[in-house]
C-alpha cells in the first residue's frame, strides 16, 4: 500500500470493519460528509451511507445512543473530538456501558474512539489524557496505540470484544507517524499483551502511546553514552501487562515509568505500584516515573513543550535512575 500513516490506519481499520460487518456503525460530530475532524472518517460516509452518521453536539446522548445500540445487537464505533470532551458523556461511560454486563449479563460492545495528547498550541480543553481517569473503573478496555500496525490491528480488535472499549488515539502521531506498510509483516499481538521495542541492560523505560517515541530517542542518546536502555510499550492500559514488565526489571534492576497524563494517580503509578509489590526483590534501585506537571496544558508552544516528558528530560532522568 506504500506509505501510511497513523490516522490513515484508522480510516482503513474502520473502512474493514463496515466491510465485513454489517453490525458495526460510525456515529460522531461531523464524521459524514466533513470526515471527522481529523478526517479519521473521510469518503466513508459515501460508501456506507446508512452507517456513518453525523451526531448532535452532545457527548452524552452518543455514548447513550451506542449503549443502546449495543444492547440490540450493533458494534457502534463512536468518534469524540477530543478525549477532553468525554468528560460531558462521562456518566454513560462509567455507570451504563461499563456496569451493563455486570447488572444484567448482557455485554455492552462499544467502540469509543478518542483523539488525545497535547500538540503546540493546542491548550488545556483540547491536550488531556483522560486515560488514567477511565482506568478506575472496572469493565472498561483502555488501549492507547503507539504504532501504525497498532492503530490499525488493535482498532479491529476493539470492535469484536464484546466489552466496551475506550481507543486513545494520541492526535501528535496521526500525520507524523508513518510505515512502509499497514501491517508489520508480523502476527498482531493481542489486547493486553505488551511489547518490548528496544531492547537494553542498565534500566527499563516504562511508555505508552506517543511517550514510546520519546523514550526510543532518549534510549539512542544515551546509547552513544555507553547505555543499553530497554523499551517496553504497555500498549493496553487495561488490561496492563505486569508481566512483561516485570521480565524486563528483572534483566536490568531499573525502573522509569513515562506517561503524558497529570502525575497524581494514573498509569505510571500503577505500573511503579505493581513492580514494587511483585518484584521488589529485583529492583537496584527505587522505581521513578515521569509525567506532565500538574498543571492543565498551556497553550503556548514553548510551554507546552516544557510541560510533557520530552527527550531531554527523559534521558535526564534516567541518567539519574542509573545514579541511584
Amino acid at each position: 500500500m506504500g506509505e501510511i500513516t497513523y490516522i490513515d490506519a484508522i480510516r482503513e481499520a474502520q473502512h474493514e470493519l463496515l466491510s465485513s460487518d454489517e453490525r458495526v456503525f460510525i456515529y460522531g460530530q461531523d464524521v459524514g460528509d466533513f470526515g471527522g475532524a481529523f478526517k479519521a472518517t473521510q469518503g466513508l460516509k459515501k460508501l456506507f451511507p446508512d452507517r456513518v452518521l453525523d451526531s448532535p453536539i452532545s457527548e452524552d446522548a452518543m455514548i447513550g445512543l451506542a449503549v443502546g445500540a449495543a444492547l440490540e445487537g450493533m458494534r457502534p464505533i463512536i468518534e469524540m473530538q477530543f478525549a477532553d470532551f468525554s468528560s460531558v458523556g462521562f456518566n454513560q461511560i462509567v455507570n451504563q456501558a461499563a456496569t451493563q454486563f455486570y447488572r444484567t449479563g448482557v455485554p455492552s460492545p462499544i467502540t469509543v474512539r478518542l483523539p488525545s495528547g497535547g500538540t503546540p498550541g493546542s491548550g488545556p480543553f483540547h491536550s488531556q489524557m483522560m486515560e488514567s481517569v477511565y482506568a478506575y473503573y472496572p469493565g472498561l478496555v483502555i488501549l492507547t496505540p503507539a504504532t501504525v500496525a497498532d492503530a490499525y490491528s488493535m482498532l479491529i480488535e476493539s470492535v469484536a470484544l464484546d466489552d466496551p472499549v475506550l481507543y486513545f488515539e494520541h492526535k501528535f502521531l496521526y500525520r507524523w507517524l508513518k510505515a512502509d506498510q499497514l501491517k508489520d509483516g508480523k502476527d498482531p499481538l493481542p489486547i493486553g499483551h505488551a511489547r518490548v521495542v528496544r531492547a537494553g541492560k542498565h534500566a527499563t523505560v516504562v511508555a505508552y502511546s506517543a511517550m514510546v517515541h520519546e523514550a526510543l530517542r532518549a534510549a539512542d542518546l544515551l546509547a552513544s553514552e555507553g547505555w543499553e536502555i530497554e523499551v517496553v510499550d504497555l500498549r493496553s492500559v487495561k488490561p496492563l501487562d505486569t508481566d512483561t514488565v516485570i521480565a524486563s526489571v528483572a534483566r536490568t534492576g531499573r525502573l522509569l515509568a513515562v506517561g503524558e497524563a497529570f502525575p497524581w494517580g494514573g498509569v505510571t503509578a500503577e505500573v511503579v505500584s505493581r513492580v514494587t509489590s511483585d518484584g521488589f526483590h529485583l529492583l537496584d534501585a527505587p522505581p521513578q516515573r515521569l509525567n506532565s506537571r500538574d498543571t492543565p496544558v498551556p497553550y503556548h508552544p514553548n510551554l507546552w513543550e516544557a510541560h510533557r516528558p520530552t527527550l531531554e528530560s527523559i534521558a535526564a532522568a534516567i541518567r539519574n535512575l542509573l545514579q541511584l
